[in-house]
């Protein structure tokens, strides 16, 4: 069994930050590529940045310059700082994750997911 648990979403007035944060817990041998994936009310879940485990990032177009993924891997944690909030940002924000198990078979897990809302 393996858990993502998200936290630090919330309610953040438009221009403002929040720091997300997903920590990976259970029967893990190994963290491959660590993700967040964002869903907004009527619309597809899409990509907001994924990050390997030697940090390589990849981000949304739209997103660059905006949001910052990091992780640390000796917490089996990743984070994304969202600044310069706008309202279209308003969203559930999932984490993702590939992980090995101790089985040494890979499988993508998926938080629960944290709400944020951008509003004034």
């Amino acid at each position: 069994q393996v858990q993502l648990v998200e936290s630090g979403g919330g309610l953040v007035q438009p221009g403002g930050s929040l720091r997300l944060s997903c920590a990976a817990s259970g029967s893990i041998f190994s963290i491959y590529a660590m993700g967040w994936y964002r869903q907004a009310p009527g619309k597809q879940r899409e990509l907001v940045a994924t990050i390997t485990n030697s940090g390589s990032t990849n981000y949304a177009d739209s997103l660059k310059g905006r949001f910052t993924i990091s992780r640390d891997n000796a917490k089996n944690t990743v984070y994304l700082q969202m600044n310069s909030l706008k309202p279209e940002d308003t969203a559930v924000y999932y984490c993702n994750g590939d992980i090995q198990i101790w089985t040494l078979r890979r499988y993508d897990y998926w938080g629960q997911g944290t709400q944020v809302t951008v509003s004034s």
